[in-house]
């Protein structure tokens, strides 16, 4: 059977920055795999056409430049907001600020992003919006372990169900 739309796949890979010689950022090689609803648009659609036609047994290696993975880093994401937001029921929550912190937060109109803590100054925090990866060329080595179709409720979920997926 070959990764196409609806399929759960099952597959282990080592993600590097840059090539085949970068920094290590992840692996599953020795712990659970990776196990997600092919087509869906829960990964990078560069990771995902880089799987399709695959089979079980299948093992490669890819690069995804930056632009295709997630973006560029942009500086204009990096932004310095009040202190006082920070105020929690009258006091500011330091254990909130600690610099390298990841926090959720949300822009004006309502959607969550996460920001990295960079910087706390006297009257603001500085706090960078970029993902972690934005400017990253990506290397990943994959073993492809299992495809299977996916359930008519996993479909209708859009995610996998039971092992290594989603539990009711």
């Amino acid at each position: 059977m070959t990764i196409s739309n609806n399929k759960v796949v099952t597959l282990h890979y080592k993600l590097q920055e840059g090539d085949a010689t970068g920094e290590l950022v992840e692996e599953t090689f020795g712990s659970d795999p990776l196990v997600f609803l092919y087509g869906v648009g829960q990964m990078i659609p560069e990771f995902e056409s880089q799987l399709s036609g695959k089979k079980a047994g299948d093992a490669f290696s890819f690069g995804i430049n930056s632009e295709e993975a997630y973006g560029e880093y942009d500086p204009d994401a990096v932004v310095a907001i009040p202190k006082d937001t920070f105020v929690v029921d009258g006091k500011l929550d330091e254990t909130l600020l600690q610099e390298g912190k990841v926090i959720p937060m949300r822009d004006p109109d309502g959607n969550q992003l996460l920001g990295t803590i960079m910087e706390i100054k006297e009257e603001e925090v500085v706090m960078d919006f970029n993902h972690p990866m934005a400017g990253a060329d990506l290397f990943f080595t994959v073993s492809i372990e299992e495809v299977r179709d996916a359930t008519e409720s996993e479909i209708e979920h859009g995610h996998v169900h039971g092992a290594g997926g989603h539990h009711h």
